[in-house]
């Protein structure tokens, strides 16, 4: 293990990187799936169908393919984008196109009984989506999204592929270069490391996801037992 500790500070910066890219991911991700998911309950026929259409295209991508197209393609449109950014625009176009469907179906699950007396109470489009069927929609939109958010930021490691000196990159530097000095291989010992890491990641947003939902579970479990 003197190796690691030997490459802490590179590990750490690796690290760094890994949790930048998934927050600038995640950010972007739900801002354009919350937007274009409520614009996909809209009654525009034409609008609808250019949500669709984007969705079902980049749902049928492959991320990594994704990943290369853009990273490969964008200078032949004349725009050079840096590895970073070609893996930020890759998964986030990968992802909201899954986010998209997951809000749109989580808005669509409230009953529509519930959207009538909203429009009955003279309440406007607006209020009527933040303060009626998003608090509504978001039992059944959590376990899915944040199962979207635990996959975009496993898929950060795919930045190793081109270029990003994220964690899993930095543990494949680490790996050749105690080969090549050492003539002794850590693969196991790093690679169990990135392992564990991407583990504990996970887990959080795992337990963070269950948290919210119990806590949106209170008020109705609360009001039926008033109820009864």
């Amino acid at each position: 293990m003197n190796f690691l500790v030997e490459n802490w500070g590179f590990v750490l910066k690796g690290l760094w990187m890994t949790v930048r890219l998934a927050l600038v991911i995640l950010l972007f991700t739900t801002i354009i799936s919350a937007v274009f998911g409520v614009l996909a309950t809209l009654k525009s026929r034409l609008l609808r169908l250019a949500i669709h259409g984007y969705v079902e295209l980049f749902r049928s991508i492959p991320l990594i393919v994704n990943v290369f197209f853009i990273f490969f393609g964008a200078p032949m449109l004349g725009l050079d984008l840096s590895p970073f950014a070609a893996v930020v625009t890759g998964l986030t176009l990968w992802g909201s196109a899954n986010g998209i469907e997951i809000v749109r179906g989580g808005l669509e699950s409230v009953s529509r009984h519930q959207w009538k007396s909203a429009w009955t109470l003279g309440l406007r489009p607006w209020q009527i989506y933040l303060h009626v069927i998003a608090p509504q929609s978001m039992k059944a939109i959590l376990p899915a999204y944040t199962g979207l958010l635990t996959m975009l930021v496993q898929a950060t490691s795919l930045g190793a592929l081109v270029g990003v000196g994220e964690f899993l990159k930095v543990g494949q530097i680490i790996v050749e270069r105690s080969t090549v000095m050492t003539g002794v291989s850590p693969a196991f010992s790093v690679y169990g490391l990135v392992l564990l890491v991407y583990f504990v990641i996970c887990s959080l947003l795992s337990w963070l996801s269950r948290y919210l939902e119990r806590r949106l579970g209170r008020p109705a479990m609360r009001v039926t037992r008033q109820g009864v």
